[in-house]
């Protein structure tokens, strides 16, 4: 029987971040379960991927290095973006036309501008790792305000241009795919969660515990403003950060202006974060929005429950409300401190969140999440040929 091939399209693996994450995890999972898997590749060069990619998938570098022209300046770059643009769509034609895939994948960067002009035959579909709020924003900080508003419109319109004639176009929260009104082809699938440890934490640490870039998306200095009023509840109790990013200093400026240089720490970022998770009680999501929320998952499939504010997207999708977890309102620092003081101060309930945020994270682990796509490849690919598109 023929191998069902699947062709993903991204512009690099060597970052070590959520969206390069995800795709090796799910190429590992379908290359296990008889999927002849593809990724082809515009930047990087010969850099191997930062995370542990299953040695059959093959990847394809078409070394087209759309970041060299972000050195010049703004009229130059577009003329080269363009450049690019033209290179990527013959090369990327040339390299589906020669591997010949049942399916071809756009993670929904610079590719998804050309995808549904490739002549290879495959089954064209898209899928995004952020919310649509979020993405394909345009912002030059010299041009009026007005320009850059139309900007932004036209670009959003011809992506949806663009996405309307794939056949499925996966978002990863029903919350964000209520905003995709204009189109008929939205499936939801969320992101699995990379880890689902035998060993979990029992709730009794007095530590606190948040993970995440220090950048102003995290919102960490909500978190740190919040935690000033925790700790003058609860002064035994630690709050610990784990990240890297260009706000560290300035947030730990604002940990020593608020004396909180006893209770508050910012840690780099490590690897181990299983350890790190299974050592806390409370996991802390202060974003001010997010894709997904993987690091919710994450914390819930070690046992501990998570305060969480109502940003869009994610949080809502996975904690329900005073079950495995707490939803605070969106940029409520009170309502933070708050949450969070309620389960220090119960650990009953703390325990028993816990407990069910253990069986919510189960809802995502890779297995579970591989199954819905192999279920979505093989229902599009057994549709009559009238019917792909739309």
């Amino acid at each position: 029987m023929k191998k069902i091939r699947i062709a993903y399209c991204i512009p690099a693996l060597y970052y070590p971040s959520g969206m390069e994450r995800v795709l090796i995890l799910k190429a590992n999972y379908l290359a296990c379960h008889g999927y002849e898997v593809h990724i082809i590749l515009t930047d990087g060069g010969d850099k191997p991927p930062y995370f542990p990619l299953d040695p059959s998938v093959r990847l394809h570098q078409l070394d087209i290095d759309f970041e060299e022209p972000y050195r010049y300046v703004f009229p130059l770059r577009v003329w080269l973006y363009r450049v690019r643009m033209r290179i990527l769509k013959k090369k990327l034609n040339e390299c589906l036309c020669a591997l010949k895939p049942d399916i071809t994948v756009s993670l929904l960067r610079r590719d998804i501008n050309v995808i549904n002009r490739m002549t290879d035959g495959s089954l064209k579909m898209g899928e995004i790792h952020f919310d649509r709020m979020h993405y394909r924003n345009f912002n030059v900080s010299w041009l009026p305000s007005r320009l850059n508003a139309c900007i932004e419109r036209r670009w959003m319109n011809s992506l949806i241009q663009e996405l309307r004639q794939l056949s499925k176009f996966v978002v990863l929260t029903h919350e964000d795919a209520a905003f995709w009104p204009e189109l008929q082809n939205v499936h939801v699938i969320p992101n699995p969660v990379p880890f689902f440890p035998d060993t979990v934490s029992d709730c009794s640490n007095k530590q606190v515990i948040a993970m995440g870039r220090y950048v102003a998306q995290k919102g960490f200095d909500r978190l740190i403003s919040a935690w000033r009023m925790v700790a003058d509840r609860h002064p035994d109790w630690t709050l610990r950060i784990y990240g890297d990013g260009h706000l560290r200093e300035r947030l730990q400026l604002q940990v020593e202006d608020l004396k909180l240089t006893d209770s508050c720490f910012l840690e780099r970022s490590i690897s181990d974060v299983v350890s790190k998770f299974c050592e806390s009680s409370i996991s802390v999501l202060s974003s001010r929005f997010e894709g997904f929320g993987l690091v919710i998952v994450e914390a819930m499939s070690c046992g501990i429950p998570v305060v969480a504010y109502t940003c869009h997207c994610g949080p809502r999708d996975i904690i329900t409300d005073r079950k495995d977890g707490i939803l605070v309102s969106e940029g409520d620092i009170a309502g933070l401190a708050e949450g969070i003081s309620r389960l220090i101060e119960d650990e009953e309930l703390r325990r028993k969140m816990g407990k069910e945020a253990r069986r919510r994270a189960a809802d995502y682990r890779m297995e579970v999440i591989g199954a819905q796509w192999i279920e979505l490849f093989e229902s599009l690919l057994s549709r009559p040929v009238q019917d792909e598109g739309n």
